[in-house]
């Protein structure tokens, strides 16, 4: 089992930039495929990056593509989610996720605030 603990977030303006960051415990992340996810307001969770355990493999949902990246430091164990040129509609609950097999475990989330 791996335990996550998301930082990072914070109350920005439109067009700036901020990086989270989700540190494992527990286990090494190299074990692990890891994403990020958010959930604005009365609204579902949605995924918004993946990386593979290798890290050779990304994927990002349409709205912040070109805009976040993320990587992962397994000696660090640590996944990292720049986000640049923020947006309002970015605002909402982050959460890292480690993923393997059947089993998906989550960090507590935080927030991210983007003023217009």
């Amino acid at each position: 089992q791996v335990q996550l603990v998301e930082s990072g977030g914070g109350v920005v303006q439109a067009g700036d930039s901020l990086r989270l960051s989700c540190a494992a415990s527990g286990r090494a992340t190299s074990n692990y495929a890891l994403a990020w996810f958010r959930q604005a307001p009365g609204r579902a969770r949605e995924a918004v990056a993946s990386i593979s355990r290798t890290g050779g493999g990304t994927w990002y949902t349409n709205s912040v593509k070109g805009r976040f990246t993320i990587s992962r430091d397994d000696a660090k164990n640590t996944v990292y989610l720049q986000m640049n040129s923020l947006v309002p509609e970015d605002t909402a609950v982050y959460y890292c996720q480690a993923e393997l097999g059947r089993n998906a475990y989550w960090g507590q989330g935080t927030q991210v605030t983007v003023s217009s």
